[in-house]
This record gives structure tokens, sequence and C-alpha cells, in this order.
């Protein structure tokens, strides 16, 4: 299955998920990738929607690929491997600075504010795919930490061996596509580039004046 972009990914993905609507989720992207796709199953569902921040923990040598991933609330994973074989000075060198990143996200992406609460709820977590997993990894056990009911992560595209493990951690998996040689989430859409912090601001400035025009709201 290829995506034509992000939002088709979102829009599409939406569909699969409309089961539940009816719980009133909350959808939290992580950005940058992830938020054109949240936006869309957001809108679908009709439901509340914010950014949870994560960062991959990238090898010094190779920052494409990583060993780990860090969440807002300090929320670590390490690919179990890699925790044994890397220096942990360095380990906490690469976290340090993956921090103060998601600090300046925070204040910059989500204007500084608090995350919308997730206690009690059901959480829909979404990126525009998933490659090794870390991230996702980090942001279930942020959620589960904070309070989530159940926790349902969400992409458009991953490999069937990490659907499987998000399977074990998560209280549902939605993914449209798992190719059997998977090399990279770029790979499922005709439309990829890098997203940038001004179009992260713009869908939720956009998202903002929707939901303010919406009766009642």
């Amino acid at each position: 299955m290829v995506f034509k972009d992000r939002k088709d990914a979102g829009r599409q993905l939406s569909h699969a998920l409309m089961r539940y609507k009816k719980e009133h989720p909350l959808v939290l992207a992580i950005p940058r990738g992830g938020t054109e796709v949240g936006y869309e199953i957001a809108r679908a569902l009709d439901t509340d929607f914010d950014l949870l921040i994560a960062r991959k923990l990238p090898f010094p040598d190779n920052p494409e690929s990583g060993f780990g991933a860090v969440a807002e609330d300090g929320s670590i994973y390490i690919i179990p491997y890699y925790a044994e074989i890397l220096d942990p000075a360095l380990i906490d060198a690469i976290v340090k600075y993956q921090k103060d990143e998601i600090k300046r996200r925070i204040d910059h992406l989500r204007g500084g504010r608090p995350l919308t609460s997730m206690k009690g709820r059901t959480v829909i977590l979404v990126d525009d795919g998933i490659a090794m997993g870390s991230t996702m990894r980090a942001a279930v056990e942020f959620c589960r930490r904070n309070g989530a009911s159940k926790v349902v992560v969400a992409a458009p595209v991953s490999s069937p061996e990490v659907k499987n493990e998000f399977k074990r951690i998560a209280d549902d998996v939605v993914i449209l596509s798992t190719p059997s040689y998977f090399r990279a989430v770029a790979d499922a859409y005709e439309v990829w580039y890098d997203v940038s912090d001004e179009e992260v601001l713009q869908i939720m400035k956009k998202w903002s004046m929707e939901r303010f025009k919406k009766p009642g709201s």
C-alpha cells in the first residue's frame, strides 16, 4: 500500500479508527511527521488533539538510526542490546541533548503549555510510520505512566515485526500497511519530505481555529 501523502494516510487511518469515536479518545501525534496524520484522525473522530513530544536517541555516527528514545516526562526506552554495549556516559550525553530538544519543542510547538490530560482516557498515539519503534515505545510508556486507561498505537506503515511487538505492549495496534520487505517509512509515500516546525505550527493553528468555531466549544 502506498499513500499519496500524510493527509491521505491520516484519512485512511481514520476510517480504521472510527470504532473509537464513541470513546471520545485523545489523539496524540508525535511531531513533526505525525502531526498532519493525527490532525486528520482527530477531525474525523471529532475529538481532542495534541502533540506528545518524544525524541529518538541517535547514534553519533549515524543520526538516521537510533538506539532508543525519550519522551517528555523523561520516560526512556533503550534497545536492550545497545544498553549493554554502549558507553553509559555516551548514552547520558545523548539523552541530555534530546531532553533539551524536547523542552525546546514543547516551548515552540506547544507554546510551553502542559499536555492535555490523558488520565482515564483512551489515547491514540499517531506517527507517520514506525521504523525501529523506539520513539513509539517511549510514548506508550509515557501514556501508561500518566494514567491513560487504554493505549492505541496507530500508524500508516511499519514492518510486520514492529507491528507484532506493539501488539504485546499496547491495548490495540492499527497499522494499515506492513510490507514484508520494509526499508523505510518514506517508501510508503508518493510525496515525502521532512516536516518543518512552521508546518506543525500551521496545522495546530488551523486545528485551534476549527475547534474555536465549532458550536459548543
